[in-house]
């Protein structure tokens, strides 16, 4: 028999902004893995939707605003562990730009640059496995 225990999750988005075979990243300035690449992203207001809360955490970590229109859904990512405070469920999306537009890091990121797709960091959470979500379609 199992123990049915509720389970507190938290709802986030998170965005691959992709340009000129590059992808933004931020350097979160906040723990879990403070001082670590990741992409943009973060919690999902109270009656925001996901793909609002991608754009708006994109403009806040990066100051690049990108239309919800041009965010596609890649999906939903799930697993548990995936991050260290707890479940964490995010949905997240991509869009391409033409040109590289130069990042301003904000919010809860110390730093956001384009990193080339071939010479990524090490990511933070599971981003790794969303940019290869991304690649192979």
């Amino acid at each position: 028999m199992n123990d049915a225990t509720d389970e507190t999750i938290r709802y986030t988005a998170d965005v691959i902004l992709l340009a000129d075979g590059h992808v933004l990243l931020i350097k979160r300035d906040w723990a879990p893995y403070k001082n670590s690449w990741a992409l943009p992203g973060g919690h999902v207001d109270s009656g925001e939707t996901s793909l609002d809360a991608a754009a708006r955490e994109l403009e806040e970590e990066a100051g690049i605003a990108v239309p919800v229109t041009a965010l596609r859904q890649l999906g939903t990512f799930d697993a548990p562990g995936r991050d260290p405070r707890g479940r964490y469920v995010s949905v997240a999306y991509t869009a391409t730009l033409p040109e590289r537009t130069p990042p301003t890091a904000g919010d809860d990121a110390s730093a956001a640059r384009w990193w080339p797709l071939r010479a990524l960091p090490d990511l933070a959470f599971d981003h790794a496995d969303i940019l290869a979500a991304a690649a192979s379609r």
